[in-house]
């Protein structure tokens, strides 16, 4: 195999990172890596794509179960348990609750790729995702409910029901992009479950370049330009995926 080439490269670091390779395919990388710059900034560029999307999922608390099983997996002895008003535990519970996020973050990913950026002839050409902005939005309990995408120069806005939503008969799922100056505009109307697409007015980069967060409200009619946004029920952040 031509590891030369940087287009395979850049597809093996993405199924790396993704988590998609095999044990052994994994091992036989990393080797590679070890000897290989090129293919050691391959992996490195996607982390960075990635990184801001662990951003997206709030810091989840681990069970007293999670520190046991991590004493056990890095060969540590199971310590008194250290009360929460600890400092040290109080740093580090943060730390590794922003770790879980990300890793739930990759695991939708890779469960619905589709809904992350549409396959279309970038990703069958090339087998990597393009450029995107991808919003990640979570209900008040900071369930995932809903994945947002489209890719970066593109019109079309992808939409992946992760957990459906009860709707009240004669309402609609209104959803609004927050942009960091001025009042929210209306981007579409989603679907209670399942997967949607809709067109936008213009390409992503001119519309969600300065929009870091996306929300989801109940109305009872399509919004139009100018019209003032009923109470959230869903949001999350909205992030650059290159």
């Amino acid at each position: 195999m031509n590891y030369d080439r940087p287009e395979l490269l850049d597809r093996l670091a993405a199924e790396y990172v993704f988590g998609m390779m095999s044990a052994r395919v994994r091992r036989r990388f990393e080797t590679i890596a070890r000897a290989l710059p090129a293919a050691q900034h391959a992996v490195a560029a996607w982390e960075r794509r990635l990184t801001p999307l662990a951003r997206s999922v709030p810091p989840a608390q681990p069970s007293a179960a999670a520190w046991d099983v991590i004493d056990r997996r890095t060969g540590g002895r199971p310590a008194p348990r250290v009360a929460p008003a600890s400092a040290s535990l109080s740093r580090l519970k943060p730390v590794l609750g922003m770790a879980l996020g990300a890793i739930a973050m990759l695991g939708l990913v890779r469960l619905y790729p589709t809904a992350v950026v549409p396959v279309d002839e970038i990703v069958q050409q090339r087998g990597t995702l393009p450029e995107s902005y991808v919003g990640l939005l979570t209900d008040a309990a900071n369930n995932p409910v809903v994945l947002a995408s489209s890719t970066r120069h593109g019109r079309t806005l992808s939409i992946k029901i992760l957990r459906k939503v009860d709707v009240p008969v004669g309402k609609i799922l209104q959803l609004w992009a927050l942009p960091k100056e001025g009042a929210a505009f209306p981007l579409g109307v989603l679907p209670s479950e399942g997967k949607a697409s809709f067109r936008m007015a213009d390409t992503s980069e001119k519309i969600l370049s300065s929009v870091p967060r996306l929300a989801v409200s109940v109305e009872d009619a399509p919004a139009g330009a100018g019209a003032a946004p009923a109470p959230y029920l869903l949001s999350g952040n909205c992030v650059k995926l290159w």
